[in-house]
């Protein structure tokens, strides 16, 4: 054990029936997780409260499970493709207690793989609700009746984030679905009403409707994924437009009336007229809010929340609590799954004395719609509210010749290059397998190479990664931004 984890500094919690523990570890998402396997394997004493998802939501009720019924769509889409193929016409009727099943049966093989990890590793997984009574030391009402008290001389906090639900007169009597319930579907929607443009709103938007559902998306904003870049929203609203999807913008929901599942009505207003939106089932992916109320954060851990109640930490991820770590979306980092696995990295390498930090790490993201839209760097808008000068490379993914052989043309790539030194600032790609082209551009933007010599690498032909070459070796055009 190293030398600085030492015993509490009071003795009598000992005496008192808490159990004590090196690391105690609330929410078993990806970064506790594997602290908690990583420690355990190297002779710590190590504890993992978890309420509900063994291995958090990711595997459970998130990014694994979605995109496994987004590739069930995706399949129904090919088969109403087939003339295209050469394949005879069929009406598609999708089985959506089948496509729960798939989808189950592999989040039971992910769950069964977590419990191997903690019964190989050593680390003790409790199941239970865990809430703070004491500086680094929590109480948990575990699911068979029992009470716990655990105390750790290092405290990892990853309790995540829940769908937010907010204040509109009759949402939450009508009892909306976020993506869990969406996720556990047994029959498709015959009208589906989604709230919000944003990740998980695009996503169940293309894959219900591929699935059977009439959709319609409704948002605030004035434009689908309002963060990103103008041309990357109109090409999105465009593909589900063509799709199906009826997109409702700059839309308020006033009022909500009925029940998700039978029948519900939104009154919405946009540009102060009044109008109503009907549909059977209603699905709400409008944020996300953190975990950390009613848990003792605050008033019994010296655990600081900002205003919006996310953990506030430091470039280690320490709280403000001595020994007392925030991981994950609870720290309010970036919303993704590798993001917790890069903070386990962080508060790994800071329990072994060595520098890591969240200073600097360039993060990237993908959309998984069909095509798929990711990022990774700066993009246009935020270069240009920095007041940066640069070269843009854009080209349609039909000049990329793997995705002419799919039948997969649709979207376009770009990058921001810097004028100084050539050095990559920020890729985007709305294309077919934009997630695994983003990884040669992100290896490259780490090395500190110059787009040139990315384009000199031999890529695979053909491969949709060989359309860098082609990206590259466009005409820019160079941008001066406004401050």
């Amino acid at each position: 054990m190293p030398d600085y984890l030492a015993s509490p500094s009071d003795p009598g919690l000992a005496l008192s029936g808490v159990e004590l523990f090196d690391l105690v570890v609330l929410g078993s998402g990806e970064a506790g997780k594997f602290l908690a396997w990583t420690f355990a394997r190297k002779g710590w004493k190590v504890a993992v409260i978890e309420r509900r998802w063994i291995g958090g939501s990711c595997p459970n009720i998130a990014c694994l499970p979605s995109k496994n019924i987004i590739h069930s769509a995706k399949v129904a889409s090919f088969f109403r493709r087939g003339s295209e193929f050469g394949l005879p016409e069929v009406t598609v009727t999708v089985n959506m207690s089948a496509v729960r099943e798939r989808k189950r049966a592999m989040v039971r093989g992910l769950v069964q793989l977590h419990e191997d990890n903690y019964a190989s590793s050593g680390a003790k997984l409790i199941l239970g609700e865990g809430r703070f009574v004491a500086p680094k030391t929590i109480e948990v009402s575990t699911i068979d009746g029992g009470r716990r008290t655990l105390h750790g001389t290092k405290v990892v906090i990853g309790t995540g984030t829940t769908a937010t639900m907010d204040g509109t007169p009759g949402l939450a009597a009508s009892e909306p679905m976020t993506h869990i319930e969406a996720l556990e579907l047994d029959e498709v929607p015959r009208e589906l009403l989604i709230l919000g443009g944003g990740f998980i709103g695009l996503e169940f938007a293309q894959t219900m409707q591929r699935l059977g559902s009439e959709v319609t998306l409704i948002d605030r904003n004035d434009r689908l994924l309002h963060g990103e870049d103008p041309d990357v929203s109109d090409e999105l609203g465009e593909i589900l437009a063509r799709q199906g999807v009826q997109v409702v913008l700059q839309a308020k929901v006033c009022e909500v009336f009925g029940k998700s599942g039978e029948r519900v009505r939104l009154i919405c207003q946009k540009s102060s007229v009044e109008g109503a939106i009907e549909g059977t089932h209603l699905l709400v992916a409008s944020g996300r809010s953190p975990n950390t109320r009613g848990i003792g954060l605050e008033e019994n851990a010296a655990v600081r929340l900002d205003e919006r109640g996310y953990i506030t930490v430091d470039e280690y991820l320490e709280t403000s609590a001595k020994d007392v770590f925030a991981v994950g979306e609870c720290n309010g980092g970036p919303q993704f799954t590798h993001v917790g696995f890069d903070d386990f990295r962080i508060v790994r390498d800071t329990f072994n004395g060595i520098e890591r930090t969240t200073k600097n790490r360039v993060v990237p993201f993908c959309l998984f719609t069909d095509p798929e839209f990711a990022r990774v760097g700066l993009s246009e808008t935020e270069a240009r509210r920095l007041g940066l000068k640069y070269k843009m490379f854009k080209l349609p993914m039909k000049r990329v010749l793997r995705a002419r052989t799919l039948s997969e043309t649709g979207g376009f790539m770009k990058a921001l290059v810097s004028i100084e030194d050539g050095t990559i600032l920020g890729f985007a790609c709305l294309g077919s397998g934009a997630g695994e082209m983003l990884a040669p551009v992100q290896v490259a933007m780490k090395a500190g190479w110059t787009y040139g010599a990315l384009n000199d690498v031999m890529f695979t032909h053909p491969t949709m990664s060989e359309g860098l070459i082609n990206l590259f070796s466009s005409e820019p055009q160079i941008a001066q931004a406004r401050a």
